[in-house]
């Protein structure tokens, strides 16, 4: 469809997805054809055409937005799944494998030693004299 219709960004590409369904591929075909003249018309005036006004992008982002969350909600409770140590198919995991990984100790270094930015810090000693 997109060789009789100009698509400049995703939201003529939702619209056009939008009016194939609402009118059909024909009738969307064949206004785009009756408007094809020297240039590939815009969607826009496809659907002034077949007198259809579009969602706003709003409709859209929200229509977005609740699948985003729906597939958000899956990752969620799989995590959740996961860290009470059940799998997938409702077996209790090794208990090894449940146990949470901690990283090795690691000596604590002074203040100044052990990243360098730039030259780095040193930790002096204070002198004899110094209060």
């Amino acid at each position: 469809m997109e060789d009789l219709i100009r698509i400049q960004n995703e939201y003529d590409r939702l619209v056009l997805r939008w009016l194939r369904q609402q009118v059909g591929d024909d009738a969307v075909r064949l206004a785009a054809r009756r408007l094809n003249g020297e240039s590939k018309p815009y969607v826009s005036e496809v659907c002034r055409a077949l007198d259809i006004r579009p969602p706003a992008r709003s409709a859209f982002r929200m229509e977005a937005t609740r699948a985003n969350r729906a597939v958000g909600e899956r990752y969620l409770a799989r995590i959740r799944q996961i860290l009470s140590g059940s799998s997938a198919d409702g077996h209790r995991a090794a208990d090894t494998a449940s146990r949470p990984r901690h990283a090795p100790a690691q000596p604590a270094l002074p203040f100044g030693q052990g990243f360098a930015f730039g030259g780095g810090l040193s930790v002096r000693e204070p002198t004899a004299g110094a209060r």
